[in-house]
C-alpha cells in the first residue's frame, strides 16, 4: 500500500464532498465502486493484472481532506492522469470561498443576524458575560478591518491640515490644551501613564468603556522588569497583576503527514510568556496613575478626525452615549488604535500592513484535570494541516485559579478579496476546540471573549513605513513596524517603552513635533524585521493550493532545530533578542536539514519578495556591524554630551539619542 495523493478540499461540507465523489464524479477510466468514505477504482492493465486505488475523505478543523492509496501491488496504467483529473475536478467543484459578514437589519440583534451562518458562535457567545456586546465588537472590528483593506489606494481621510493659526471652533476653551491626546486605551493606557508620570498633560480617548480588553496579555518576569526599573510600576503592583505563572510552555506542530526527517520533538520554553497578566487589574492601576498625575480619560468616545496646524492639533470625536461632539486641543496626538487605525492607513497611503494574524479565543474554565495541567501552557501548537487556506495555530495559557486563556489564529496575507475573518475563525474555534483538547463544550464555563487583528509590516529598513505625521505618532499595532512572527503589541511596548518614553520626552520638551522629528521615535528592530520572510512561509497566498502538510513541515524544520539548541537560544529568538551570528547559524542548519525550504518559501513568497527580503537582511547586517564596532562605547560617549549639546542643538541631540538607542536595540540588546 502506498500513498499517492493528499489534498485539501476547502469546505466544511464533508457530506457534500462525499456525495459528489460517489455519485457525480466520473473517473476517466476504470470501474468505480462506492465505499464507506469514498470509492475504490479498479482497472485492468495492459499486462492483464488488476490495479486498485482507494479514494477516501475525512473531516478535521472544519474542512475536508482527501487521500488516495494504491491498494494493490500493481501500478495502475494512467495513474498520474487519474490523480490530476480528480484533483482538478475537486477544485472546480469546491473552490475557495471568502464569505462576507451578513448584514444586520434595523432593530435586528447580532444573534439573529449571525445565527444562520455562524450557529455555534451565536450559541456560545450567548453564554459569555456581555456576550452580545462582545459579538457586536467582533462584527464591528471585522467590518472596520475589511473597509481598511478593500480599497487600499483610497483610504478614508481622517487627517486634515490647516495652515491658519486659529482653526479651533469658538466654543472650545483655549486654556484646555493637552500635551498629548492618546487615541486608544489598551496599550495606549500604559504609554499614557508613563508620560503623565513625567509631568505631561495627558488625555486618553477610548471607544469602549475604559478597562475592557479584547485580549489577555502574557509576558516573562525579566521583560516586565523593564517597566519596574523605569519607575512605571512597583514590584508589588506587578505581583498583584499576576494571575498565573506556569512551569513550562510547549511548542509543537502536527507532523503525522511530514516526512520522517521533518518530524520534530517538543520545544520547551519555560521562561517565555509564562506570566499571565490580569488586564483588568493592569488597566485599573493605569487608571489610578493617570488620575493621580492629572490625566483625563474620555471613554465611550469615538475618534472621527484630526486637524493639524502650526500650533497644535484639534481632535474631533463623538461621545457614543450622548452623541455629543467632543473637541480636544493638543500639542501631539498618539495613535494607539491598533490594526483598525484609519490614521495609520492614511499616512501610509493605504499600505500600512502587509500581513495580519486574525485571532480569536476565550477565557474559560471547566477543563478536566486529565485534559490539561494548569502548570503548563501551549505557546504554539497545531493539531492539523492547512485548513481552508490557513494554517491554524493554538495558544493556551493558564489564567486565574482554574481558568485558561485559549487563542486560535493564523498568519494571513492582507488581500482585498480575502482580508481575514474573525467570525469564520470563531466558528472554527467553537467547532474544533474538542479536537484540540478533549472537552465537553456543554460543561465549559465561558468567562470572556478575546479577539483582534495582530498586524505586521515587511520592513526593508527603519524608513520603509511611516509611523509619524506632523504632530502625530503611532505606537503598538498601529505602528506595526515588522512581522508579527514574535513581535506583537504588548511585548514590543514593554521591551521598548524606556527608549520610546525618553525620546518622546526629549521631543516634547523642545517642541520637536514635525514628522521628521517624530520619526526618530519608533520601536524598529532590524533583527525582527528580517524575520518577515519566515512569516511569509507560514501563510498560504490567497487562492493557492499547497500540499496540506507544507506549513507544518516548515515550522517543524525550524522549531525542531530550536529544540536541539540550548534553551537560551529559543528564549532569545522569541523575545526579540536574536543576533546576526545566531540568525545565520540557525538559517544554515535549517537549510541543511531541509534543502527544499528555500524553494518552498520562494513558491509562497515569490521572487520579488525574496529580493525585497535581501534588503531587510542587508539592513540587519549593517546594524549588526555597527553594533559590533560601536555598541560598547559610542552610546555612552554620545549621552555624556547631553549637558551641552541638548540646550544648544536639541534637534541634533534627539537624532543622536535615537541613534544611540538603535545601535543596541536594533540587534536585540535592550539592556545595553
Amino acid at each position: 500500500m502506498q500513498q499517492l495523493l493528499y489534498i485539501e478540499i476547502p469546505t466544511p461540507q464533508v457530506a457534500a464532498v462525499k456525495t459528489w465523489l460517489q455519485t457525480e464524479y466520473q473517473p476517466p477510466f476504470g470501474k468505480k465502486s462506492v465505499a464507506k468514505h469514498g470509492f475504490i477504482l479498479d482497472r485492468q492493465n495492459r499486462s492483464g493484472a488488476i490495479a486498485q486505488l482507494s479514494v477516501f475523505i475525512w473531516t478535521l478543523q472544519r474542512t475536508t481532506y482527501l487521500k488516495i492509496f494504491r491498494w494493490s501491488e500493481e501500478v495502475m496504467d494512467g495513474e498520474k492522469d487519474f490523480l490530476d483529473h480528480l484533483t482538478k475536478a475537486a477544485r472546480q467543484a469546491f473552490p475557495y470561498e471568502f464569505k462576507q459578514p451578513p448584514a444586520i437589519a434595523p432593530n435586528q440583534s447580532i444573534f439573529e443576524a449571525l445565527a444562520e451562518e455562524y450557529p455555534l458562535t451565536v450559541k456560545f457567545f450567548q453564554r459569555i458575560p456581555n456576550g452580545e456586546y462582545d459579538l457586536n465588537r467582533v462584527y464591528w472590528w471585522e467590518k472596520r478591518w475589511r473597509e481598511s483593506v478593500k480599497n487600499p489606494k483610497t483610504p478614508k481621510q481622517v487627517i486634515f491640515e490647516d495652515s491658519q493659526a486659529n482653526s479651533v471652533k469658538p466654543d472650545v476653551n483655549p486654556e484646555v490644551i493637552y500635551d498629548i491626546v492618546y487615541l486608544g486605551g489598551a496599550l495606549g493606557a500604559i504609554h499614557a501613564a508613563m508620560m503623565a508620570k513625567l509631568g505631561y498633560r495627558v488625555c486618553l480617548v477610548e471607544r469602549i468603556p475604559f478597562g475592557r480588553m479584547n485580549r489577555e496579555w502574557n509576558i516573562s518576569r525579566a521583560e516586565f522588569q523593564n517597566l519596574i526599573n523605569f519607575g512605571l510600576f512597583t514590584k508589588e503592583e506587578f505581583e498583584a497583576m499576576i494571575t498565573a505563572e506556569y512551569v513550562d510552555g510547549f511548542n509543537k506542530f502536527f507532523d503525522s503527514n511530514n516526512p520522517a526527517h521533518l518530524k520534530a520533538k517538543v520545544l520547551h520554553t519555560p521562561t517565555v510568556l509564562n506570566i499571565a497578566i490580569d488586564t483588568n487589574r493592569l488597566l485599573e492601576i493605569c487608571s489610578k496613575k493617570l488620575h493621580q498625575y492629572g490625566a483625563v480619560i474620555c471613554d465611550r468616545t469615538e475618534f472621527q478626525k484630526v486637524v493639524i496646524n502650526d500650533h497644535g492639533a484639534t481632535i474631533f470625536a463623538k461621545n457614543l452615549e450622548t452623541d455629543a461632539e467632543v473637541i480636544l486641543n493638543s500639542r501631539l496626538v498618539i495613535d494607539a488604535m491598533g490594526s483598525a487605525s484609519a490614521i495609520a492607513q492614511q499616512i501610509n497611503a493605504g499600505q500600512a500592513f502587509d500581513s495580519v494574524c486574525p485571532t480569536v479565543g476565550a477565557v474559560l474554565e471547566g477543563f478536566e484535570k486529565q485534559v490539561w495541567d494548569s502548570n503548563y501552557g501551549d505557546v504554539l501548537f497545531s493539531h492539523g494541516d492547512i485548513s481552508r487556506g490557513r494554517q491554524l495555530i493554538w495558544e493556551l495559557f493558564p489564567a486565574e485559579k482554574d481558568e485558561l486563556t485559549i487563542y486560535l489564529f493564523h498568519y494571513h496575507q492582507v488581500h482585498p478579496e480575502n482580508p481575514g475573518s474573525l467570525l469564520e475563525m470563531y466558528e472554527d474555534f467553537f467547532t474544533i476546540l474538542p479536537e484540540y483538547r478533549r472537552c465537553d463544550m456543554e460543561k465549559l464555563v465561558w468567562k470572556k471573549a478575546t479577539f483582534g487583528y495582530i498586524t505586521g509590516h515587511y520592513s526593508l529598513n527603519e524608513n520603509s513605513k511611516k509611523c509619524a505625521f506632523d504632530r502625530i505618532l503611532a505606537i503598538g499595532d498601529a505602528a506595526s513596524l515588522q512581522s508579527p512572527l514574535v513581535f506583537t503589541g504588548f511585548g514590543s511596548l514593554v521591551r521598548n517603552l524606556p527608549r520610546l518614553a525618553t525620546l518622546l520626552d526629549t521631543a516634547l520638551k523642545h517642541d520637536l513635533l514635525k514628522a521628521d522629528d517624530l520619526s526618530q521615535i519608533n520601536a524598529y528592530q532590524s533583527n525582527i524585521a528580517v524575520t518577515w520572510l519566515f512569516s511569509k512561509g507560514m501563510m498560504v497566498p490567497t487562492g493557492m493550493h499547497l500540499p496540506p502538510e507544507r506549513v507544518n513541515s516548515m515550522l517543524n524544520t525550524f522549531f525542531g532545530l530550536l529544540a536541539d539548541e540550548p534553551q537560551p537560544v529559543s528564549d532569545r529568538f522569541i523575545k526579540d533578542r536574536l543576533g546576526w551570528l545566531m540568525f545565520n547559524r540557525l538559517a544554515l542548519i535549517a537549510a541543511f536539514k531541509n534543502p527544499q525550504l528555500i524553494l518552498w518559501i520562494l513558491e509562497m513568497a515569490g521572487i520579488q519578495d525574496l529580493l525585497k527580503w535581501l534588503s531587510s537582511y542587508g539592513a540587519f547586517t549593517r546594524s549588526s556591524l555597527t553594533n559590533a564596532l560601536l555598541g560598547r562605547w559610542l552610546p555612552q560617549i554620545l549621552r555624556s554630551s547631553q549637558t551641552w549639546l541638548e540646550p544648544t542643538n536639541p534637534r541634533l541631540w534627539l537624532r543622536l539619542l535615537s541613534w544611540s538607542y538603535a545601535i543596541n536595540y536594533s540587534v536585540g540588546k535592550q539592556d545595553s
